[in-house]
């Protein structure tokens, strides 16, 4: 799925200002990258309030429009309301489709149920990272990561290496030494 954005410049800037764009159903919003001054922009709240409960536009390429320009961007980080359902502000980072970067992407679990920890031993699998910090180029950032746990016993510790990470994706902690433990298989061992 691809998400296209429109965004109009932010004249003013505040509190006051940006109470008053949320009222008119805008969201604050900036758009920073490399070699370029940040930008105040606003953006729709109802494009991106939806947009922000998948799980891919996190992850994925979006196409910002900004004063008839595109560019590609990420979102690098949002806030919501501490109670309402509102976005309150959102960080687009534009990105270089030669330049990698690092990005955080969700960690899946699959086959679970298939396994022996699960359905012989009546275990399950606990999650210790929703998500694994990756390197790649724009185009090869992947949605998810799948964490095959279908060969698993009671007591097992999954770790990063055990992941299977796609052509040109790699983790920021396995280059640097520390294969860290993303999940724990429970049951009783027989």
């Amino acid at each position: 799925m691809s998400y296209e954005i429109q965004a109009t410049v932010r004249e003013a800037q505040g509190t006051g200002a940006s109470r008053r764009l949320r009222r008119e159903g805008q969201t604050p919003a900036v758009l920073y990258g490399e070699g370029q001054e940040p930008v105040a922009i606003a953006v729709d709240h109802k494009t991106v309030f939806y947009a922000i409960e998948k799980e891919s536009f996190h992850t994925e390429l979006i196409k910002l429009t900004l004063n008839g320009k595109t560019q590609d961007v990420i979102v690098r980080d949002f806030q919501m309301h501490p109670f309402r359902q509102e976005v309150q502000h959102i960080d687009f980072q534009a990105v270089e489709a030669d330049k990698p970067l690092k990005i955080r992407v969700p960690l899946h679990v699959i086959n679970a149920e298939n396994s022996q920890a699960v359905k012989l031993q009546g275990g399950r699998v606990s999650m210790l990272n929703a998500s694994v910090e990756v390197i790649a180029l724009p185009k090869n950032v992947p949605a998810a990561l799948d964490l095959d746990c279908g060969k698993v016993v009671a007591g097992d510790i999954l770790h990063l290496s055990d992941i299977k990470f796609p052509e040109g994706v790699e983790s920021v902690s396995l280059k640097r030494g520390s294969n860290l433990a993303v999940a724990t298989v429970t049951g009783k061992k027989r």
